[in-house]
């Protein structure tokens, strides 16, 4: 048995994503690796964004769920006020994006990099940023009640004033982050770098 690989066509980066969606919906493991691969290589080659606010936006809009952006380089947008519940961000280059008073409750930033981010009064309960990269991020009075920060790394955060109520702290780096004002009431600080 002969099986052809066919070569993914080119696509704009918002027809990239939503066919990226599509394959994630049907459980198109093969398809979605491939789009990953498509869309790494292309970060490689240049480092500007992926897409735009305006994009951003109108997926918000064309959505019923959640907005998926897996992997997606937004570096340097302004994200701030959108809401965003839900969002796959895992895998996302997201350094210097301004997300401040954004809705982002419920979303996922796995090991996404989110150097020097601001996230300022953002909702970011139940948000999983597991072994995500918040280094140097603006987190002043964020709401972060329940949120996952296992094995994140938050050296040189602000988080003055934040809410970490119930949050999960676990194996994190808090070197030299500024916690004044933090409340970590009910938080998981097990084995904390600070």
């Amino acid at each position: 048995m002969c099986l052809l690989v066919a070569p993914i066509p080119n696509l704009s980066d918002l027809e990239r994503i939503q066919l990226l969606r599509e394959a994630e919906y049907y459980q198109l493991l093969g398809l979605v690796e491939r789009i990953n691969e498509v869309l790494n290589k292309k970060k490689d080659e240049r480092m500007d964004t992926d897409l735009t606010r305006t994009d951003i936006i109108k997926s918000i809009q064309s959505t019923s769920t959640y907005v998926k952006l897996r992997g997606v380089n937004l570096s340097g947008l302004d994200l701030s006020r959108l809401d965003l519940s839900g969002a796959e961000l895992s895998y996302a280059c997201l350094k210097n994006v301004l997300f401040s008073d954004a809705n982002l409750s419920e979303a996922f930033f796995v090991r996404a990099n989110l150097q020097s981010a601001n996230l300022q009064d953002a909702w970011l309960r139940k948000c999983k940023f597991y072994g995500a990269d918040l280094r140097y991020a603006n987190l002043q009075t964020a709401d972060l009640t329940h949120a996952n920060l296992v094995k994140a790394n938050l050296e040189g955060a602000n988080l003055k004033g934040a809410k970490l109520n119930n949050a999960n702290l676990s194996y994190a780096n808090l070197h030299n982050a500024d916690l004044e004002g933090a409340n970590l009431d009910g938080a998981s600080l097990f084995e904390v770098i600070r």
